[in-house]
């Protein structure tokens, strides 16, 4: 019997040839088993293994509670900040540093997020956004609508920096594009600012593909905006762009109410 014991751990590989009779075991009777019960035993394995797997897919996605406020400066970032925090009018100015708050969304469900202004600065935003990102489950851009004309070449540079990194996240954020200051009268519309950033994303996308290459033969290729071949189109990325107009300042000056009730109901969708 010990020899016979030896045999079966010497041919089984160790561990593997000690647990090979009760393999055995359970093979035969899994074999002897009613075919309709073996079929319920699976199909409830399966349902059981599918709950687990969007259990840890939604635990992964309910951990990542930032909503990352990014744009130019004087883009109106803060003040947006304050006013979904507050309601109230504030006066602001140029940030070196993020601030972050709980914000408690609009909604049957009673979530929160955490809202992180990031400074928008040129030497700044792009630190900032790598030190963030990872924990971003949505990025709102917000856009001067009123400044837009002259600083399009900058929001579209920015814009497709933050959109490179957001693509190259495993769980890819919510993002909005928020188009500011709607209560100066030569702002922009949402679907005019929508049509120009894509027409310099697309030029963006073919300068930048063209230029030489400094990458070493260690590094990753940086990521495609769109479709090869066809003019940029935000339909075309993995993660969906939504636009919508807003106003932080609102329509009668500092003591009058924000315009951000689209804002306010897009946090509580993504919430």
């Amino acid at each position: 019997m010990a020899s016979a014991d030896l045999r079966r751990v010497a041919d089984g590989g160790g561990a593997g040839g000690t647990f090979q009779p009760y393999l055995d075991s359970l093979r035969q009777e899994l074999q002897q088993t009613d075919p309709t019960l073996l079929s319920v035993v699976v199909a409830v394995l399966a349902v059981l293994l599918t709950l687990v797997f969007w259990k840890l897919i939604r635990s992964r996605r309910s951990s990542q509670r930032a909503v990352l406020l990014v744009g130019l400066c004087d883009s109106g970032k803060t003040l947006l900040f304050v006013r979904l925090l507050t309601g109230l009018y504030r006066d602001t100015q140029t940030s070196i540093t993020d601030s972050s708050a709980v914000y408690r969304v609009n909604n049957n469900r009673g979530n929160s997020l955490t809202l992180i202004d990031l400074p928008g600065h040129e030497s700044l935003r792009l630190q900032f956004l790598e030190r963030f990102k990872s924990s971003a489950r949505a990025i709102v851009f917000v856009v001067d609508s009123a400044a837009f004309q002259r600083e399009v070449k900058d929001v579209a540079e920015f814009l497709y920096q933050v959109l490179i990194d957001s693509m190259g996240l495993k769980n890819t954020p919510s993002f909005l594009i928020a188009c500011n200051k709607q209560d100066i009268a030569m702002a922009k519309s949402a679907k005019l600012i929508q049509q120009q950033l894509e027409k310099e994303l697309n030029t963006l996308r073919v300068t930048r593909s063209a230029a030489p290459s400094t990458l070493d033969s260690s590094s990753t290729a940086p990521a495609q905006l769109g479709k090869k071949g066809k003019e940029f189109e935000f339909s075309q990325l993995a993660l969906k762009v939504e636009f919508l107009e807003c106003s932080a300042k609102g329509g009668r000056g500092d003591a009058g109410s924000a315009d951000i009730q689209d804002l306010e109901k897009w946090l509580a969708k993504i919430a």
